[in-house]
Order: C-alpha cells, then structure tokens, then sequence
C-alpha cells in the first residue's frame, strides 16, 4: 500500500541554485566590498559585559488549591459549617469586586475557614459575575485572603455559587 502512495507522489519543484549563476561560471565574481574567504576577520575588542542591577523580587504569591474531594462533600452534606456567606445578585462588576474584597478580609479577620460566595448563574446565558469572581480570585490582590476556591454543590447554588477557603491571617 505504501508504494502505491510513494508511486503516485511527485517531488516539489524548488529553483536550482546553479539556475541563477551567469552563463560565465569560470570566473567567480567578486564584490569588492566583502573580504575573500581566505582572509582574515579582525577580531573586536570583547568588553565585560555589565552585571545587571539586582532587583529586589517581590515575595511571590502563594499558589491556588481548588477544595479536594472530601472537603467539598463534608461542606455539602453539612458536615463541615460554612461560616458566612456573600450575595452578590443584582450588583455590577464594580460593586461585586468592592463587596467580595471586603467580606474576604472581614472572613479572614474573622477566622473564618470555608466561606460561599454566591454569584448566581445569569439570565439569558449571560452571568458576568458567575464567570468574572473565580477571574477575580487567582488575582495576586486576592492570594493573600483566599487558599482556593471550587463551585458549590447544587444544595449550596452548585454553578451559581464558590466554595471558598479563606487563608488564615498571617501574624
């Protein structure tokens, strides 16, 4: 079967380098401006190239850890409490990001482990803030407030809502 297929292919048709060469190949044309091959390149000075000046790194953000398994069946089968909750229904972008910051940092405060957040799902397949508050929560201004977060089960608000898990406060 492959010899059939290598039968029918043809190569692809590419210019001949020496197509382009003057009909006068015996003498080598040569370009004033560019030294022969045999010659020598000088050989510029190489200077020590300048350490770059040290920055001071700023302390990296810790990194997200969505809720495990376990974790996220205990708070739905109300094994484990939710201690507060957040609506945001009815709010703009501006009004929720406002909100959801401020009830982080009263949570945190607070002592708070596992909090919900409500976004709701959105009318007409729209839901900016179902779609805009996890964006939110990855944001470097959050990492300090929040450890992870995952969607709630469906007696909690399943897609129209977060499961949250608030960093404790550092001392």
């Amino acid at each position: 079967m492959w010899r059939s297929v290598t039968r029918s292919v043809s190569p692809l048709r590419r210019p001949r380098k020496d197509a382009a060469a003057p009909a006068d190949a015996t003498t080598p044309t040569q370009n004033p401006t560019v030294p022969p091959p045999s010659a020598p390149r000088p050989i510029a000075a190489v200077s020590k190239p300048k350490p770059a000046p040290k920055v001071k790194s700023t302390p990296k953000a810790p990194s997200l850890e969505p809720l495990d398994r376990r974790a996220k069946q205990r708070l739905a089968r109300g094994a484990q409490a939710i201690d507060a909750k957040l609506d945001l229904h009815g709010r703009s972008q501006s009004e929720a990001h406002a909100a959801l910051e401020r009830f982080l940092h009263r949570a945190q405060a607070n002592g708070a482990k596992t909090v919900l957040v409500i976004t709701g799902k959105g009318g007409n397949g729209r839901g900016v803030l179902k779609r805009q508050v996890p964006l939110w929560l990855e944001l470097p201004e959050f990492r300090d407030l929040v450890v992870g977060f995952s969607a709630a089960a469906i007696g909690h608000g399943g897609d129209g809502a977060l499961y949250v898990r608030v960093r404790r406060r550092r001392a």
